[in-house]
């Protein structure tokens, strides 16, 4: 009897199990698979993901902006009312809803023109 493997005889390429081919399939199925994979995350799951990153961001930015504009202006009336106008809190509203109002303007007057088609519609 002899020491050969099954497939064939000693210092035959391929003879043996786990040898050529067989051994190979499993690690390009891997790699395949994880290629797949590395695809449908970096075309379809990443923009994904960043476009929810940048709404919850952007909610959050806007909650905290909302929450310090409310406290700035408390604070600017109860300033004005107790240090400025000595107790006359109508002209701390009046000062800071003018304020408000030249804000709005300044907005107003950088916001995009609108557009209208050559019927003269918008």
């Amino acid at each position: 009897m002899t020491d050969a493997p099954a497939g064939g005889s000693f210092g035959e390429p391929g003879s043996g199990p786990g040898s050529g081919m067989a051994a190979d399939w499993p690690e390009k199925a891997v790699g395949a698979v994880d290629l797949v994979v590395d695809t449908i995350h970096d075309k379809a799951l990443r923009p994904i993901l960043l476009a929810a990153r940048a709404i919850v961001f952007g909610l959050i930015a806007a909650v905290v902006l909302l929450v310090l504009i409310v406290l700035v202006s408390v604070a600017l009336i109860r300033l004005l009312t107790v240090y400025a106008f000595n107790g006359h809190v109508w002209i701390s509203y009046a000062v800071v809803g003018g304020l408000f109002c030249l804000g709005g303007l300044l907005a107003w007057t950088k916001r995009a023109p609108r557009v209208t088609d050559a019927a003269g519609r918008s």
